[in-house]
């Protein structure tokens, strides 16, 4: 067994304990005793096992994967229509048993999905904490195949279920209790709510989203193809990191779930993902994809450059920075209407691409001169400053890191959200000091 040397790293997620925050997320990557012990072995803290159901098991189909490329055929995002376990739940309790037994100090969490019936959830909670298991996430979020039988994200989208299911749990095992939430849903912060007041230890987010990735246009159906025909899948890889971040500092800032221990998942591949994610309010993160991708070993990176930053920064736990962000993280309204930045160009790292120049003046606010040397011909720009408004266009478009910044300007004006500007026809009123 592998003794793991990042100390500092090491948590404790609603009363489970692992040597680190790294797991592997309910996903092929964790369907079987072969999978789970190689990725301890790497040094992953933890994993969720595949999610089990009732027997007979589930049949998937073939084709299962699609993709989203960007340059040289990096996967950005990656698309499946495969379904839960399609081996027996008493070959999974099995394995799971003697896997726990084997890694005693690394994290194992049973993920389940079945009928919203009590009976069912009754039956196989005891079997599941025979196994030795550290606790248990109910699977509230699969987009594709199961929430046409009642389940996955059929449940997840009504709040209510939610509660009931989570209420059930409670009731008949004693492991802690995640409930995996979907992002199919206008306001993740319903069944979050939902899952607290049903008893919930934590919740998991996000699950996969809707998605069709691409279309072949030669046969005309979409990716991955059976047979002929296609489905919508669930989308995950780099490109859904966006909103599983804000979901997560949704739920996080929330009065009535603030508190509630949050496991992040959604496009994490690296240190500096997993940070944002536990800045945000994460106490542990999954990753799925960019195991699938990469094997199992980039954790030791992850472990490594998180482990570094934490030194560099004089944080000794996770639980240090934990959350840090979310104090930072507020309602549009209540930003700082009289903070000012403008882009600023440094001319000797600049390559004179002119695509700055090009993005301001076609879609934003001609706030960048063209400049030509009549000898040389050489091309400048600058920023015209009254025109600029900060928006960042230019510092995104510019293809060398760090030479357009964007500059805080002294305004002499306090601070003024949109609730009391006088241009809001709405505004509040702005109490004056006695």
């Amino acid at each position: 067994m592998m003794s793991d040397a990042y100390n500092n790293l090491a948590i404790e997620f609603c009363g489970i304990k692992s040597p680190n925050p790294f797991w592997l997320a309910s996903a092929p990557p964790t369907d079987k005793a072969y999978n789970v012990i190689r990725a301890f072995e790497a040094g992953w803290g933890g994993v969720v096992w595949k999610t089990l159901g009732e027997d007979p098991p589930a049949v998937n189909v073939s084709s299962r994967y699609s993709a989203i490329y960007g340059k040289n055929r990096e996967v950005i995002g990656f698309n499946n229509i495969e379904l839960i376990t399609d081996r027996s739940l008493e070959q999974n309790l099995r394995e799971i048993t003697a896997v726990k037994e084997a890694w005693p100090d690394r994290a194992i969490v049973v993920s389940l999905m079945l009928p919203c019936e009590e009976h069912y959830w009754a039956d196989i909670l005891p079997k599941v904490e025979a196994t030795g298991a550290d606790g248990i996430e109910l699977n509230f979020g699969c987009p594709h195949g199961m929430p046409e039988r009642g389940m996955g994200a059929a449940v997840g989208q009504v709040p209510d279920y939610v509660r009931m299911v989570t209420a059930w749990c409670k009731q008949h095992s004693k492991l802690p209790v995640i409930v995996k939430l979907t992002p199919n849903i206008t306001d993740i912060r319903h069944p979050a709510r939902a899952a607290h007041q049903g008893g919930a230890d934590a919740v998991s987010l996000i699950n996969t989203i809707n998605s069709i990735t691409s279309i072949d246009l030669d046969r005309m159906v979409a990716l991955p193809t059976v047979g002929s025909s296609s489905t919508h899948g669930g989308y995950c890889g780099t490109a859904v990191k966006p909103i599983a971040l804000n979901m997560v500092a949704e739920i996080a800032r929330d009065p009535e779930t603030r508190g509630l221990p949050i496991s992040g998942i959604g496009g994490i591949g690296n240190w500096r993902d997993a940070a944002e994610f536990i800045v945000l309010g994460a106490g542990c993160v999954q990753v799925c994809t960019a195991a699938m991708l990469h094997g199992f070993r980039i954790v030791e990176e992850m472990k490594d450059g998180l482990s570094r930053w934490m030194d560099a920064q004089g944080y000794r736990t996770i639980e240090d920075f934990r959350g840090k962000a979310v104090p930072n993280t507020t309602d549009w309204k209540y930003l700082d209407m009289n903070y000012k930045v403008i882009a600023q160009i440094n001319q000797q790292d600049c390559i004179g691409c002119g695509r700055c120049y090009v993005a301001c003046e076609d879609t934003s606010h001609q706030a960048i001169a063209r400049l030509v040397d009549e000898a040389s011909g050489k091309r400048t720009y600058q920023v015209i400053q009254e025109e600029c408004v900060g928006c960042n266009l230019c510092e995104i478009t510019c293809p060398v890191q760090n030479c357009i910044t964007m500059m805080p300007q002294q305004t002499g004006k306090p601070y003024m959200n949109w609730t009391q500007d006088p241009r809001n026809p709405r505004a509040e009123k702005v109490p004056t000091a006695a």
